[in-house]
């Protein structure tokens, strides 16, 4: 086995642009933005070769983005920053969206859909089946932020159930609203298809043992390398897989073939 920092990763859930909250002093806004060839620059000198961004101008500020907009702009931008990847956003809230998501998603530099019931302020119990079901008429993966009120991983079980083709990806393992770490994987389990995963880039994380904890519940092959790069470093992130108290298989599988398996990046898609 090589050595595991010379496995080059994929990063399934990042972004880029200006982060934006208005109850937030100036500075920490400015710490958590970053342009796409910021973003860019980063993951190669971690060692990452594919970032799959969503444009931050599609998700803020919370209730108020325009999301189109953003997908508009991270259609130019990915196409001209190499090394990264698209999640076209949908809004339930703006049909517009659909229609973006239903002409994007042929568009090889886009991998699936993205979806923030938090930012866009709508419970996923309302508007999870209309997502799901456009998904699977598309064939589409999808990665949503989970873990509060609008996006409890619970609430996605169901719709997973009712969906089995359709590749749900729930962001932040070990999110939520108070100390429970476990709800992202607690999901997982329910699930009856197989068909949910979990990605690391909670800040979560860093707990001591919790990447290894999800492992041993869920099986390593659920499990993928997040960031949610520019609001997280990179390295940080990269180096709580590369010193996992895991094995190196394990580690590789969470680094890169997981991800290189679901997201069809082994074919032409990634590169033509």
């Amino acid at each position: 086995m090589a050595d595991i920092h010379n496995i080059p990763a994929i990063d399934v859930h990042a972004h880029y642009g200006r982060y934006w909250r208005h109850e937030f002093p100036e500075l920490s806004n400015r710490l958590a933005t970053g342009d796409a060839v910021t973003v860019a620059q980063r993951a190669q000198a971690s060692n990452v070769e594919w970032t799959v961004v969503s444009p931050l101008l599609g998700l803020f500020p919370r209730g108020e983005a325009i999301t189109e907009d953003g997908n508009t702009e991270a259609q130019r931008e990915v196409l001209k920053t190499p090394g990264l990847l698209q999640w076209v956003i949908i809004d339930p809230t703006r049909p517009v969206t659909y229609d973006q998501a239903r002409d994007m998603l042929a568009m090889p530099q886009c991998v699936g859909i993205k979806i923030h019931p938090e930012e866009h302020i709508y419970p996923i119990r309302e508007h999870g089946r209309a997502i799901f079901e456009f998904a699977a008429q598309h064939e589409a993966i999808m990665l949503t932020h989970s873990g509060h009120g609008n996006s409890l991983p619970a609430d996605f079980v169901p719709f997973a159930n009712d969906f089995p083709a359709v590749k749900l990806i729930l962001a932040h393992l070990g999110c939520s609203d108070g100390s429970d770490r476990s709800l992202q994987v607690r999901a997982l389990q329910q699930s009856k298809h197989g068909n949910m995963y979990v990605d690391t880039s909670s800040a979560q994380s860093i707990w001591p043992g919790l990447i290894e904890w999800a492992v041993a519940e869920t099986g390593v092959e659920r499990i993928l390398f997040g960031t949610d790069t520019p609001l997280y470093s990179v390295p940080m992130q990269r180096a709580r897989i590369d010193y996992a108290e895991l094995c190196d298989k394990d580690k590789r599988r969470i680094l890169r073939d997981n991800a290189a398996t679901l997201l069809g990046l082994n074919d032409t898609r990634a590169t033509s």
